[in-house]
């Protein structure tokens, strides 16, 4: 009799988690916990298993028991992103759609527009990544959102985020890294002006 060939691990199961992944998982830990399928010291021992995994894989397996469990998936690079590039004209992209967790913004001498107050996020963390060359990149965020450009580089650009305040409780957090070679970055919250229209 020969042995049964070991499992394969999950396609993806391998990657890096994020600070979201574990904190979605320690969520729902405690709902089982309050639901009463998790006793306390079961709580504790999987919450802190969730607060030093480093893998999907990792996560997995602390909510595989669990009803209805939704164990968190490796992002699916042609799902998880979106990409907006123009070199010389304008791109808006606005209205109702679906956040991804990944967005790439590249323009070389147009405007490119990105508009979150319709806009359905699932996420606690939406990565921004931008190429200003020497056009614009305006970007505009519901009230309770916090932007970081802190890992943004800027050469003859600039870069003006008016969104930096902490996040509401249970609101995104929109990174932005990239370059601003020689273009503009605005990052800013609705206009609040009554009778007043926005410029752009």
């Amino acid at each position: 009799m020969t042995d049964a060939p070991a499992p394969r691990p999950r396609p993806g199961s391998e990657l890096r988690a994020g600070h979201a992944d574990r904190d979605a998982v320690v969520e729902r830990l405690r709902e089982a916990a309050g639901d009463g399928r998790l006793d306390l010291e079961e709580l504790e021992e999987r919450v802190e298993k969730a607060l030093s995994a480093r893998t999907y894989g990792e996560l997995a397996v602390l909510t595989a028991d669990l009803p209805d469990s939704q164990a968190p998936a490796p992002p699916a690079e042609a799902e998880e992103t979106l990409v907006l590039k123009t070199v010389a004209g304008d791109i808006r992209q606005d209205g109702h759609w679906v956040v991804p967790r990944r967005i790439v913004a590249k323009s070389g001498m147009g405007h490119i527009r990105i508009d979150f107050t319709q806009a359905e996020c699932r996420h606690r963390e939406v990565l921004l990544e931008v190429n200003a060359g020497i056009g614009e990149i305006r970007v505009i965020v519901p009230e309770g959102w916090s932007a970081r450009t802190h890992d943004l580089s800027v050469g003859l650009g600039s870069v003006r985020n008016r969104a930096s305040a902490p996040p509401a409780p249970g609101m995104p957090v929109l990174r932005i890294t990239g370059s601003s070679t020689a273009g503009t970055v605005v990052v800013r919250h609705p206009f609040r002006w009554p009778g007043r229209r926005s410029r752009d």
